[in-house]
């Protein structure tokens, strides 16, 4: 079974005071790049959740944003009590000397006074830190599904894509079977005209083998057949066990060599209906070079 790169897991745990999310998203990449948004309360996990996450992935451009709700009574900002009582007092004796009245919203100005609140959030609980990786843990479970579920819609892509090379490839086979003789009878006709020049009928023969033998393309087609099937058997089963890492890159290199055969069968063809096969065949296999790139 091959898995997507593209993928996208929610996770969700709560402690004793907290509700904690953990999203993670991922496209196609050559290697594993994570870009991490965490709250500052958990930048001490933030090592440990990324070489977890870094483990599971194995490659994709991979996102990754968390965010806390408090659900309980604590918060992580407070009033700072005295600060605002020190401010009051100091604004009523200032009022009293110059003989201004009282603010009429108390709390309006003494709220906007600097460092009127505090925060007690301090270091993580022992409780927050499990539901973290809970979360995490559950996101990338998430993730993996999606991928394993997008990785069966690109393996049914790409069985009908081999199957379509597979029928242009037999599509070849009567031109191929027609285009021989009707080079000989050419290159006869033209050598008809050279009446002033003699001719060594037994080299003349040996040329022409020679010639036609370059034009054969029953190599290429026999190769070409044999990287098909091993794409096919380089993806496994469409669902079950999961691919060894690096099938995309593996894939990725059949696509490179069944591309090498349809350009050598091109430029082999000399007919044009040949030539218009070879071209649907190259149409069907850049479909396939550009979806391999999003195989794990």
């Amino acid at each position: 079974m091959i898995l997507s790169m593209t993928g996208f897991g929610r996770g969700v745990a709560t402690s004793s005071s907290k509700k904690i999310t953990v999203e993670i998203k991922s496209l196609n990449s050559k290697q594993f790049d994570l870009t991490m948004r965490v709250p500052s309360y958990f930048k001490e996990l933030e090592v440990e959740a990324r070489n977890f996450i870094g483990s599971r992935m194995e490659r994709g451009k991979t996102d990754l944003s968390a965010s806390i709700e408090y659900i309980g009574d604590e918060t992580p900002v407070q009033v700072n009590e005295a600060v605002v009582t020190n401010y009051k007092r100091q604004i009523e004796e200032l009022g009293a000397r110059l003989g201004i009245g009282e603010p009429q919203d108390w709390f309006g100005v003494l709220l906007r006074m600097p460092d009127t609140f505090k925060s007690d959030a301090g270091g993580v609980e022992k409780d927050d830190m499990e539901a973290f990786r809970k979360a995490c843990a559950d996101a990338v479970d998430a993730l993996e599904e999606f991928r394993a579920s997008e990785g069966c819609k690109l393996y049914d892509f790409f069985v009908g894509k081999i199957k379509n090379i597979g029928t242009l490839l037999e599509r070849i086979e009567p031109y191929e079977a027609e285009r021989v003789p009707k080079i000989r009878a050419r290159l006869e006709e033209q050598l008809t005209r050279l009446d002033s020049i003699e001719i060594d009928k037994g080299r003349l023969e040996q040329e022409m083998i020679f010639y036609i033998e370059k034009l054969d393309v029953t190599e290429e087609k026999t190769r070409l057949r044999t990287h098909l099937a091993y794409f096919l058997d380089t993806m496994g089963e469409r669902e079950g066990e999961r691919a060894p890492q690096g099938q995309g890159k593996k894939l990725g290199f059949i696509a490179q060599e069944m591309g090498r055969e349809i350009n050598t069968l091109g430029s082999k063809s000399n007919h044009a209906e040949m030539q218009k096969i070879v071209v649907m065949m190259k149409d069907e296999l850049e479909q396939i070079k550009e979806q391999v790139l999003n195989v794990l």
